[in-house]
């Protein structure tokens, strides 16, 4: 790896790491800056309120991001001195005036910063609840006026380090390798940085510092005297910040347009484009009048890593294709569902292996080769994931398609796009070696700089939420006029976004009030995504293209998952502004440990919580009426619903719909007829999910386990029919009954969207999982235990779902079972 690339992977890391902190209690929907990490799980477990307790966790998380900067800064300073002895003789490596201009103001902020850390730091290593260091915040913002002369300086300092590179060996040598003091508790001693990463260090520093004092304010008590000095510390680097916004990332000016204007780097992703009939990862730039498409080239030994531009279209020349042109266009076929899961299920093995690794001090080459190998599969999962297509056409010619995995991040880019179509633009053919300078330009002008895969993270960052999100889709306001409305939830997992719930629609309407609740399931999750739609219902404008959704965008809005303030037991109601529209929801976390928790009714005469047997025998019913009803609702009406028992259904209605069940209402059948099919298919799986012990019964959850990771078809074979063989009755006739519904369900994918592989997703862990997780001393958290045993619990299902039909009476008279598919 060539060392500017080094240089900007550790400037990544230290991104991170400085978000790791700087994001502990990061508001809600609040935008972090770009490379910005996810929220950081605190290893101290904070109860709600204790508002001075996450003052300290803050403090110390910026205290140690403080003395990575001061690191920086001094490693900056370190060559100055030498550099300036040598300026007075014969032969000076740099003149007295290129070294006042390369480190201008360094010294300065490095004196501001120390004295700042040396003075925290005692307060919080003493902590104690009524501390006060608000003067130290305020002192701080009051002496801006120096990043203020920094700035307007860091383009000259830059052209002038970059233009005595080329000319002196010597001070090329100095700036491409600068050392920096690792933290006190770090393995690494030193770490090799770049001048130019480093002098990028004090315009990133600003930003963070204003970040740091949005989450002190939040928890500070409005009376501790602490609260007006902060407040007037955020103010004045707000108003800095303001100030000097038009400049503050100066690595974003590129080359200027046709028109004589800066063009300037407006936002840049990897895209997945399907070129020749093959999915290809590219990194796409969006700059003020164009959009390049480009990939990065693999150089020789000792060259500046370089981007090789594919191909670009001027905005004046890029139109978005009607939705008769894209359905007029090759459809796209989505990648088989078995073999994403497949690739689900090595990644977490592999997660599970670098923990055992690293628990037993496994030897670091074993470690990378592990990692390496994700990195693999993680790679290939981001690749053949995506399935909303993103079309784009020249006026002039070619059309382009990207897959993208939510019409979250397609609206985002087309948004985007069209925003700054509405200047004056020009069409324009950039010369060879304009497209070379352009092209040239990205590397350093990125600002998306890793695949978002999770072996590009920070071992420290948060592994995301697993569990169940409980969500109230309450109202939305700020419409101009009346339209049909509803909402769309979306959670991320293994790196891509995946749509889990939507609210009904609300008929002609500026004010909608929704009130659903939905559950949905996270795995490994770090935001949610809420998008408001207007229902188009004009049969000529449906688009069938595949995945394609007609419907208008009319906002949307992103909440980080911050696990300090999802995990709380009370619900936690919140805002979002999106384009002038405000959705307000309410959401609460309930983690897998307690939410998956089987716990047997108090009361035995109704249905949910109560054995299988107890039921079956009460109804003299071989199947529980339960199940027979769901399933009959499901197959008359929602066999083709898309997403069906993906989808959630709303909260109130599966809760109404349980009461109904263990009541034995009369009016089941009516009610079952009125209500909304996601909240039927959702009361089935709650009443798998609220049995006292899993369908599959505790007793052969370990056997479950090992037959489905024999290799030897026979084996597995003969283990997995004898494992049904060995149910009681009631159980195994439910379970038989269920999968031939699945079976059913699957068919009618092309319309459902709903696969084998994915109705074993949902329904595996429900109908698996134990009474009590057993702890596993091999795995580390909670998060690892889940990955681990769903994946198992999901190939299970899968096995018997891909198995042709079973007869009960078949497999009973059998005693031995041998299968001569195998």
């Amino acid at each position: 790896m060539e060392e500017e690339e080094e240089a900007i992977g550790f400037l990544d890391k230290v991104l991170e790491d400085e978000d790791v902190f700087l994001l502990e209690e990061c508001e809600l929907g609040t935008p972090t800056s770009p490379g910005s990490g996810s929220p950081f799980l605190v290893a101290v477990k904070v109860e709600a309120g204790k508002g001075l307790e996450m003052r300290k966790l803050v403090l110390s998380g910026f205290l140690a991001s403080e003395e990575i900067y001061i690191n920086q800064l001094e490693a900056l300073l370190l060559p100055m001195k030498p550099l300036k002895a040598t300026a007075t003789t014969s032969q000076p490596v740099l003149t007295i005036q290129q070294i006042e201009t390369i480190f201008y103001k360094i010294q300065d902020i490095y004196e501001i910063h120390k004295e700042f850390y040396d003075n925290l730091c005692p307060k919080v290593q003493q902590w104690d609840s009524q501390v006060t260091m608000g003067h130290l915040f305020q002192k701080l913002a009051s002496q801006l006026g120096v990043y203020k002369a920094f700035v307007d300086n860091y383009k000259v300092a830059l052209e002038t380090a970059e233009k005595c590179s080329q000319s002196n060996n010597q001070f090329q040598k100095i700036s491409e390798e600068l050392k920096v003091k690792g933290p006190k508790d770090s393995k690494d001693s030193h770490t090799s940085v770049t001048m130019e990463a480093l002098l990028y260090k004090p315009i990133d520093r600003v930003t963070r510092s204003t970040l740091v004092l949005h989450d002190l304010l939040k928890h500070t008590p409005v009376d501790h005297p602490d609260y007006p000095l902060l407040q007037d510390a955020l103010r004045i680097s707000q108003n800095f910040l303001s100030s000097i916004n038009e400049d503050i990332d100066p690595r974003r000016t590129a080359v200027t347009t046709p028109k004589g204007e800066t063009r300037q780097l407006v936002k840049d992703g990897f895209l997945v484009e399907v070129s020749e009939g093959s999915r290809k990862l590219r990194h796409v730039f969006l700059f003020t009048d164009v959009l390049l498409c480009a990939k990065l080239k693999k150089t020789s030994a000792g060259k500046h890593q370089q981007y090789d531009c594919k191909w670009y279209i001027p905005l004046a020349d890029l139109v978005f294709p009607s939705p008769e042109e894209s359905e007029a266009s090759p459809q796209v076929h989505p990648f088989p569902d078995h073999e994403l899961e497949d690739m689900k299920m090595k990644i977490s093995a592999l997660k599970s292996e670098i923990q055992k690794e690293k628990a037993n001090k496994g030897q670091s080459r074993a470690i990378e080769r592990l990692k390496k190998k994700m990195f693999e599969n993680e790679f290939l999962l981001l690749l053949n994931s995506p399935t909303i297509p993103f079309r784009i056409h020249n006026r002039n010619g070619k059309s382009y398609l990207f897959l993208l995995s939510s019409d979250y991040e397609r609206s985002e880019w087309r948004e985007a796009i069209q925003k700054l179509q509405k200047k004056d633009l020009q069409a324009f053919v950039l010369s060879s070696v304009e497209l070379q300078v352009l092209t040239g330009s990205c590397f350093k002008l990125r600002t998306v700089h890793n695949i978002p895969v999770t072996s590009n993270k920070d071992d420290d960052e948060s592994p995301g939420l697993y569990g169940f999100l409980h969500v109230i889709v309450h109202s939305a306001k700020g419409f101009k006029q009346s339209a049909n409305l509803y909402c769309t939830l979306e959670v991320d997992s293994f790196g891509y976004f995946v749509s889990k719930a939507k609210t009904r629609v609300f008929r002609d309407t500026t004010e909608p009030k929704w009130d659903e609740e939905f559950e949905i399931e996270l795995e490994g999750s770090q935001s949610l995504r809420i998008l408001c739609y207007e229902k188009c219902y004009d049969k000529t404008k449906v688009n069938k293209d595949n995945n394609e959704i007609v419907d208008k965008i009319m906002g949307k809005g992103q909440i980080q998952l911050d696990p300090q303030t999802v995990e709380t037991k009370n619900w936690h109601t919140d805002v979002i502004e999106m384009n002038g529209i405000q959705v307000e929801f309410s959401m609460k976390f309930t983690s897998r440990d307690m939410s998956l928790k089987r716990t047997p009714s108090k009361k035995q005469t109704g249905v949910f919580g109560v054995k299988i047997s107890v039921v079956t025998k009460r109804e003299r019913s071989k199947v529980p009426y339960i199940v027979r009803q769901c399933v009959e609702e499901v197959e008359k009406r929602g066999i083709e619903e898309v997403g069906i028992y993906r989808i959630s259904g709303v909260a109130t209605d599966i809760q109404a719909l349980k009461a109904v069940f263990d009541a034995n209402n009369k009016d089941i059948l009516l009610m079952l007829s009125d209500m909304d099919i996601n909240a039927i298919a959702g009361t089935l799986k709650l009443y798998f999910r609220e049995l006292p012990e899993p369908l599959l019964t505790d007793r052969l959850y370990p056997a479950f386990m090992e037959g489905i990771a024999l290799s030897d078809p026979a084996a597995k074979e003969n283990c997995m029919m004898h494992l049904l063989r060995s149910l009681p009755d009631p159980n195994l006739i439910t379970f038989l009954f269920l999968l031939e519904h699945l079976k059913r369900v699957a068919e009618k994918e092309p319309i459902n969207k709903m696969s084998l592989h994915n109705l074993a997703t949902v329904f595996g862990p429900t109908l698996l999982r134990p009474s009590e997780v057993e702890s596993k001393a091999h795995l580390t958290s909670a998060a690892d235990i889940w990955s681990h045993d769903v994946m198992a619990q999901v190939q299970v299902l899968l096995y018997y779902l891909q198995h042709p039909p079973i007869s009960f009476a078949e497999l009973k008279r059998n005693t031995l079972y041998f299968s001569t598919d195998v």
